[in-house]
Order: C-alpha cells, then structure tokens, then sequence
C-alpha cells in the first residue's frame, strides 16, 4: 500500500536535498511520509551514485577565498567538477565558499588522510586533516560529508584539489 504524500512534503523535500521530484516522491511514500527518513533515504542513494561518478574526471571548478573580518587571515580553496555548468551553480559555489572559511577557521595541514606523511603517528586526523575535520557549522558532519552531499546534489563527482591558508605575521 502506498502513502499518499503532499505536494507541499515533497517540495519541502526537494528543497533540503536538491533530489529530483519524482525521487522526493518516491523516498517520501517508501518511508511513510517520514520526512527524516526521506533524508536519509536520498541521501544513501546519493552516496551510491556518488561512488559510481567517483572515478570521472574533474577539470572544471573554481577557486574560491575567504578573508576574515579584519583582514588577518584568509584561505584559497581549488574545488573540481565534471562541467563549467556545475562550477557556475550555487549549490557548488557555496560548497567552495564554506570549505575556504573551514580552511581559514581550523588550519588544516593537510586535505585528507591519505596525505599524512607516515612519520607522523600520534596526529588525529580530525584536526590536522580537512576532509576528516567536523564542519564548523555542523560539528556531527565532517567537510568529506559536506563534499559528498553537494556531489550528490549536482550529479558529478567533486573534488577538493588543494588550498592555503594565510596568516598575517605567519610563517
């Protein structure tokens, strides 16, 4: 038996996840009408076609900066799509805003796991490594949770390349 779900459930859906109607539909009747669940449902679904698109490759993005207020410190970030049509979008020039002010606010040294050199044994990766880091603006995601979401929402396989982060008086 199917549930009936509402126009306005699906487009409150749609908005929050950037799915398709037809999938916010569907994820909606397969999970009763339970909002949340929805969420998550798209989202496990969005992250299997994420693993798919994971090995395209990404030419196209942008670079995006972040200076904070006083000017005293501030970060570059190189974020990578499949096509300038993505890289012109919000939802990826957002993505690339938030990662620089992450940058900027936590000083990562390095992007991901895999670039901790190995003589380096007792770092936790959740500080040092900015992919592995909680977001700042919602500590119960990590910045690759961030990622994935927003190569979910556009449909290409995103990928941070690099970024800097400056200090005024740094070395």
């Amino acid at each position: 038996m199917s549930v009936q779900v509402s126009t306005d459930a699906v487009k409150r859906l749609r908005d929050r996840t950037g799915a398709g109607i037809m999938d916010c539909k569907r994820a909606l009747e397969q999970v009763g009408g339970d909002e949340e669940r929805a969420v998550e449902l798209l989202r496990q679904k969005g992250l299997a076609a994420v693993e798919k698109r994971a090995g395209r490759t990404a030419r196209q993005g942008l670079v995006d900066s972040y200076i904070h207020a006083g000017g005293r410190i501030g970060a570059l970030v190189e974020v990578n799509c499949e096509t300038d049509f993505v890289a012109r979008s919000d939802t990826f020039r957002e993505l690339a805003h938030e990662l620089a002010m992450q940058v900027a606010a936590t000083a990562p040294q390095y992007l991901s796991e895999d670039d901790l050199p190995s003589d380096i044994e007792d770092a936790d990766p959740a500080e040092v490594c900015l992919l592995a880091q909680p977001y700042i603006r919602d500590p119960k995601r990590t910045v690759r949770d961030l990622v994935v979401d927003a190569a979910a929402r556009t449909g290409e396989n995103v990928v941070v390349r690099r970024f800097a982060r400056f200090e005024l008086g740094g070395s």
